[in-house]
């Protein structure tokens, strides 16, 4: 098949874009290069460097796919909390870009991949994909959006959709930006360097973490599965952990005894978050193979940034 991955270079495309041109696909890849790095792409991939709201580069890319990955997007939180014009300039903006060019061009599929904290706050746990989205920032507003327009567009026009809700992706090549970083590589980081691990909240707020192998797994069923047109998926571990005990694990991993901090005057985003992912089992055939534990093994011993 031919592929089309938008943000090819970030963190979940790079080793998607990886996968499939290992698996003998044709695989174009679209990046801005804001803050995707092409280094962790194979040479396989044809990387064109461009903005996924470039209508006329969109067309010419689109020539003979057969499925586009849509990825490309801001993902900060915090950040979009004080940029929420931007976000929604290239989170939705750019999407419905895209699926102007799909429609124009005559692509039949696309798999857009949302994410888990699109549901906020909910009293029923795990998450499944009929929950009323209850989103708390910019960001998650962004996906949702991106997900009715995507939705709505391929109906009017005859595309087929999957949207994938992964939940906190994690593993080798995440990138730690100087501040609002991620959970895991900031644990990480913080452990292997024999720093300070600052906790925000009181800890025992809960997330679901899902290796990145694991959520590629079920991104490459979704392009062929014949059972997940028109479907919201969840694609999670289905595993509930709080941050206490991921900086737990981090510890016993690293062999590492860094100040740990509970910073109550911040909090920590919502309680609990948990993914059913009954719907991705019957319908993408997705078993996710990774333990956390194994996971911060795997990354802490494949990245770069976590060598001593």
């Amino acid at each position: 098949m031919r592929f089309l991955i938008t943000g090819a270079a970030g963190f979940l495309g790079a080793p998607l874009a990886n996968r499939l041109v290992g698996d003998g696909h044709n695989v174009v890849g679209l990046d801005d290069l804001s803050t995707g790095n092409p280094d962790h792409l194979s040479p396989k991939v044809n990387l064109i460097r461009g903005d996924v709201n470039d209508r006329p580069k969109l067309w010419s890319l689109l020539q003979e796919v057969d499925c586009v990955y849509h990825l490309a997007a801001r993902v900060i939180v915090p950040e979009s909390i004080l940029y929420p014009r931007e976000y929604t300039q290239v989170n939705v903006g750019g999407t419905v870009s895209l699926m102007e060019a799909m429609r124009d061009v005559g692509v039949r599929r696309v798999v857009f991949i949302s994410s888990g904290s699109i549901y906020g706050n909910q009293s029923v746990q795990p998450l499944k994909e009929t929950a009323r989205p209850n989103p708390r920032s910019p960001y998650a507003v962004s996906k949702l959006c991106a997900e009715y327009y995507i939705r709505t567009i391929g109906d009017l026009w005859g595309i087929e959709t999957v949207c994938l809700r992964v939940f906190n992706a994690y593993g080798p090549g995440q990138r730690l930006p100087p501040s609002f970083a991620p959970v895991i590589p900031y644990c990480l980081r913080q452990a292997v360097q024999n720093g300070t691990i600052v906790i925000h909240g009181d800890g025992r707020q809960s997330r679901d973490y899902v290796y990145v192998d694991d959520a590629v797994e079920a991104m490459v069923n979704a392009a062929i599965s014949p059972k997940a047109n028109h479907l919201i998926i969840n694609v999670g571990s289905g595993v509930e952990t709080s941050v206490n005990e991921v900086v737990k694990l981090v510890l016993e991993v690293t062999g590492q005894s860094p100040e740990v901090i509970l910073n109550a005057q911040h909090e920590g985003g919502p309680s609990r978050m948990c993914a059913d992912i009954n719907l991705a089992k019957t319908k993408l055939g997705y078993k996710p193979k990774k333990t956390l534990r194994e996971g911060l093994k795997l990354t802490l011993t494949s990245d770069e940034h976590f060598k001593k």
